[in-house]
């Protein structure tokens, strides 16, 4: 009796190892035929142009313009009419300062209102009005593309043009519902994709123009997870990373359902570890960045 229980159970786990052997197959396969090689990313006719503080229509600055900021900072805003200003106030209340003790410092806040249904544009925009177009722009997407396509559709255009860039969100939320998630997705993230960074979902990233450009430019995941895609692109390229602690205030209006927006950013951790291994994305390596 002693021999056949220990049968069963090398059986069961035998049958366990394989199931689970097959179903990885089977996910990997799945992941590797549904891969796209880059998100489109058409731009409207009317996402070509933004405001300046008159109300008239100016063409948006290429790529390809020399850099004429030391700092772009990005913030992809979704319904975000009341709880932008405390954002915006805060932060350029600190530019501001700063310009005034060194002169030669210039900035630009881009916000790329991402599809939103309230009045976030027209909030942003009174900030246009105040401070000039040439501190503030707003970018009106036609459609959501969600916070990674929002923050690439910014790069084709302004962001890459600067000498440094800050992507943010508009304000930062930390619940210990979500707290407990975190962690959870914090050991998937390590597991699968990117390790040494212990927050990977902080909405501040400073890039330079280089390294913007050459992570942007290989990003296909467009939503919540991207900065995960993000973040390992940079460690392939071997382009130095630092994290360093900020200090966050929670405000109430965050846009992420926890339990159905974590198991999407799980899906797409997984996918995005199973389409590179397999080569359905591939990172070309030139040389290393500064």
């Amino acid at each position: 009796m002693a021999s056949l229980s220990l049968q069963l159970v090398v059986l069961g786990v035998a049958l366990g190892v394989a199931l689970a052997a097959a179903a990885l197959i089977l996910i990997s396969f799945v992941a590797f035929v549904t891969a796209t090689e880059m998100p489109p990313l058409h731009r409207h006719e009317e996402e070509k142009f933004f405001l300046n503080a008159r109300g008239q229509k100016e063409t948006l600055p290429s790529i390809r313009d020399s850099p004429t900021k030391q700092l772009s900072i990005v913030v992809p805003s979704y319904n975000e009419e009341k709880r932008l200003p405390i954002m915006m106030d805060e932060a350029l209340g600190y530019l501001e300062e700063r310009q005034k003790q060194d002169p030669t410092f210039t900035y630009e806040v881009i916000v790329v209102d991402d599809g939103s249904k309230d009045q976030t544009s027209k909030v942003a925009f009174k900030y246009c009005q105040k401070y000039g177009s040439d501190k503030i722009r707003v970018i009106t997407l036609v459609k959501n593309r969600g916070k990674g396509g929002a923050i690439k559709m910014d790069q084709m255009a302004i962001a890459c043009g600067s000498r440094a860039h800050l992507q943010t969100e508009s304000i930062a939320q930390r619940s210990y519902f979500r707290t407990l998630l975190m962690y959870g997705f914090h050991f998937l993230v390590w597991f699968l994709c990117v390790k040494g960074i212990r927050d990977t979902q902080c909405g501040f990233k400073l890039l330079t123009r280089e390294a913007a450009s050459r992570t942007f430019s290989s990003l296909h995941i467009e939503r919540w997870a991207f900065d995960v895609e993000l973040l390992y692109i940079a460690q392939f390229f071997k382009i130095p990373i630092a994290e360093i602690a900020v200090n966050w205030t929670e405000i109430e209006g965050s846009k992420l359902v926890p339990f159905w927006s974590w198991l999407q950013m799980g899906k797409d951790l997984l996918f995005i570890r199973l389409r590179y291994l397999t080569g359905a994305w591939r990172l070309e390596r030139t040389r290393k960045m500064n």
